[in-house]
């Protein structure tokens, strides 16, 4: 898909005026940069107006530059590598108000799931997970931190949940092998994509279980397989990913299983009260001041 828009830019480049060519070859040797740049921005780059580059998106065919941009984002995600992640990221941030800046985009990325996010899908998935027969959950590499997470709440929920952390191949099919469309996979992947988690999800669907994609696009590859998709926004191009968003997404996806198994939820929790009390699993605190009370007497 990158050799499209660039093809497209090499093929009009003779009809480009003198901005529009410095626009095209900026964007041809650093559009990892250019992707992530505002139409003000990328004009002063290269030394021309913001005006310039908004006719520009509009010579190639996009109505207007956001529309330009979203497609080099879009077409980028899956191509950036660790290095390009640090120069895009120092480019973007600075050294100055690091925390500010990582917060509010943060917010920002919450405030698109909202947005983006299809609450028929979410519906459709919690029905599913809530009367599969096995539920399976995959997570590698950064996003095994959020599988674990979900896995924790369901095993005190669902006493039928497994967890797929690994990349390997021969490991993971034989965690799914005996998979059917009595079960639910939750595949979670997000930029740069693991193609572990596309696989899996294609056996999934391919033994008929129903397929929950949690990832960060519609161009996501574990879209394919879906037959949910719960989209939670993840900046790709940071340093490191962003998993505010789709960690919020799984605390909705959590509440929303327990609400419609309330019942039979409470019933477990009360029985769980009792053993984390009798086994002393948590501290008490009013206890503990309790004996530093009597101590001091």
């Amino acid at each position: 898909m990158i050799t499209h828009l660039l093809t497209r830019i090499d093929l009009m480049m003779n009809s480009f005026s003198k901005g529009q060519k410095r626009i095209a070859l900026y964007i041809e040797e650093h559009y990892d940069k250019a992707a992530f740049m505002t139409a003000s921005k990328l004009g002063e780059t290269v030394g021309v107006s913001e005006s310039t580059v908004v006719r520009f998106a509009s010579e190639l065919g996009y109505d207007g530059y956001p529309k330009l941009q979203k497609a080099m984002q879009e077409m980028i995600r899956n191509k950036l590598t660790s290095v390009q992640r640090i120069e895009v990221t120092s480019g973007r941030i600075g050294n100055d108000n690091v925390l500010d800046s990582v917060l509010n985009q943060d917010i920002e990325k919450i405030r698109r799931t909202i947005e983006e996010t299809s609450h028929e899908d979410f519906n459709r998935a919690v029905d599913e997970i809530c009367k599969a027969e096995r539920i399976y959950i995959f997570g590698v590499r950064s996003t095994a931190a959020i599988a674990s997470f979900l896995a924790y709440y369901f095993e005190l929920i669902f006493d039928n949940v497994r967890v797929i952390n690994t990349t390997s191949a021969t490991s993971t099919y034989e965690h799914i092998f005996r998979i059917t469309d009595k079960d639910v996979m939750i595949g979670i992947s997000f930029p740069r994509y693991s193609a572990m988690a596309v696989e899996a999800m294609d056996f999934a669907r391919s033994r008929g279980a129903h397929a929950v994609a949690i990832t960060d696009s519609m161009a996501s590859p574990l879209v394919q397989s879906a037959d949910s998709v719960l989209i939670a926004r993840s900046d790709m191009a940071s340093i490191v990913d962003s998993l505010v968003a789709p960690l919020s997404l799984i605390n909705a996806l959590i509440v929303a299983t327990v609400l419609k198994k309330k019942d039979e939820v409470s019933d477990t929790f009360r029985e769980l009260e009792r053993v984390w009390n009798r086994e002393g699993v948590y501290t008490n605190h009013d206890d503990e001041q309790d004996n530093k009370s009597e101590n001091v007497k």
